[in-house]
């Protein structure tokens, strides 16, 4: 997919799902890492990350672009276009954007990783994302000794 399907399938997706039509500039940007995509305040342009389209697909692609969309269109009228504003939240939730895209980077995935504990007593599970030095710890149910598993 070049930079100008891009900027046809936003100004689609922009009268399709906003009613409202895309006036700016949009393109990929491959030097984004950890976001799928972003809205620039000073020109009014859109840059995704190719990554989303090029990982998860056109579905993926099309909700990245939905939530950039809600951060443009209000933004021009002058609402609350910040992911904390009550306007951005209900535009999201009606048009049907997701609030966050799907890990892109390795980098993020590994922080993801979860290690689990197990009671030895009671079979309480207990999942971390840190590791934790079971020796110095017990279990919060029955007091009884945690292992690794």
């Amino acid at each position: 997919m070049m930079d100008t399907d891009l900027q046809k399938l936003i100004e689609v997706i922009s009268i399709d799902v906003f009613g409202k039509p895309f006036l700016h500039v949009s393109r990929f940007n491959s030097r984004l890492r950890t976001t799928g995509g972003r809205y620039m305040l000073a020109d009014h342009s859109i840059e995704i990350n190719p990554l989303v389209f090029q990982k998860y697909g056109m579905e993926e692609l099309v909700g990245v672009i939905k939530h950039e969309l809600c951060h443009y269109h209000l933004h021009i009228e002058g609402k609350g276009y910040r992911h904390r504003d009550v306007d951005f939240k209900e535009l999201l939730r009606k048009t049907g954007s997701p609030r966050f895209c799907k890990v892109l980077s390795e980098r993020n995935q590994k922080r993801l990783a979860l290690h689990l504990y197990k009671c030895v007593a009671c079979e309480l599970e207990y999942k971390r994302r840190r590791r934790m030095d079971v020796r110095k710890y017990r279990c919060g149910k029955c007091a009884g000794v945690i292992m690794e598993m």
